[in-house]
Formats: structure tokens, C-alpha cells, sequence
């Protein structure tokens, strides 16, 4: 008889500036299993190896994203980007933008994603940033869930958000004021 190991995940979360070939691969594979799962972020059907590859690259190469990655014992297993706004928006200089999120079919329940917003939450701040922005497919429940649980606030819906299977998919917007410890949230109406 086997010994059943009762041993909790080694969960960490780190902003990353570079992708060895290992967590490449790691990623990658990551990404597949969650839009096989119909999770994802734009992806219906997983793109071909290199493909995807080059957009992780990309990631790395544009300025204004910042990878955020997750991983248990020691394998990524989760990933998010903050996208700030461009230079020339000086108007938004003060939001950013939550994209790409997702967590691995196999890794899910285990605590991370938790750890995942409280990084996105702490990047945006040390950036300098007041509010964060996302938007979501109505479909993806447990990511909603996991927002408004955060304390993020639904202000919008889209009705033809996304196409998926033949069908148009509704899509929420949310926005999180993030203040600094020392802040005093403000009464009354949400403030942008």
C-alpha cells in the first residue's frame, strides 16, 4: 500500500523580466491545458507550440506589460499581465489594466489566484497606479467570483463581448481603486 502524501503546494507568485526555456515550456503548457478547459484569454482552440512561444516573447518585450506568474512547487501553473497605459494617455496615467489572467485546470483550488491579485495589487501600486481595470467573458464564473470576492466592482456589461461557438458571449467590465495603506477609503459613490 502507498503512502498517501498529505503535504500542502508550495505556492509563489513572482513578477518576471525573463522566461528561462524551462518556464517557457512550463507556461506553455500551462496556457494549453486552460484553453483546452475553455479558460484561456482569447484563445478558443490552443494555437500551434511556436505560436504560442511568440506571443509569450512578445509579453517580454513590451514595455508597458509587466508577466506575472504563478507557480506550485516550483512549476508555473498561472499567469497574469498588468498592461499600463501608453505614454501619450496622460488622462489614464493613474489606471491600469488586469489582462490575461488565468490558472491551470490542474492547479485551481489550491490558493493561488488569491496570491495572484494581492501581486497584481502590490505591482500596481509600486507603479503608482490607483485603479485597476479588467473585463471578463459571463462565462467564466469561477474568475468572476474570485474578482468580486476581491473586492473588484462590475460597472459594465457588453452583450456581444465575444464569439464563441457560434454564439455571441456577454462580457463584464471591472475596476478596483487600490489605496495605499495608509489611505482611507472614500465614502459615498465609487471615486475614480
Amino acid at each position: 500500500m502507498m503512502a498517501q502524501d498529505n503535504r500542502k503546494p508550495h505556492t509563489t507568485v513572482e513578477t518576471v523580466k525573463t522566461l528561462s526555456a524551462g518556464d517557457m515550456v512550463e507556461l506553455c503548457d500551462a496556457a494549453v491545458e486552460t484553453i483546452e478547459q475553455g479558460g484561456g484569454f482569447g484563445w478558443l482552440t490552443p494555437p500551434p507550440r511556436n505560436v504560442l512561444e511568440d506571443y509569450w516573447k512578445g509579453v517580454m518585450l513590451i514595455p508597458e506589460r509587466e508577466l506575472i506568474i504563478g507557480r506550485i512547487d516550483g512549476v508555473i501553473s498561472a499567469s497574469c499581465q498588468i498592461v499600463r497605459p501608453p505614454r501619450n494617455n496622460e488622462a489614464q496615467r493613474l489606471t491600469c489594466n488586469l489582462t490575461t489572467f488565468f490558472v491551470a485546470p490542474w492547479a485551481r483550488g489550491q490558493g493561488l489566484a488569491p496570491l495572484m491579485l494581492d501581486e497584481v495589487e502590490a505591482l500596481s501600486r509600486t507603479e503608482g497606479f490607483k485603479v485597476i481595470n479588467l473585463d471578463v467573458r459571463a462565462t467564466q464564473t469561477r474568475a468572476i467570483q474570485r474578482y468580486e470576492a476581491a473586492g473588484y466592482v462590475r460597472f459594465g456589461e457588453h452583450p456581444k463581448y465575444a464569439y464563441v461557438d457560434g454564439e455571441y458571449v456577454t462580457g463584464y467590465y471591472y475596476y478596483k481603486e487600490i489605496l495605499e495603506k495608509s489611505d482611507k477609503p472614500r465614502k459615498g459613490k465609487a471615486a475614480l
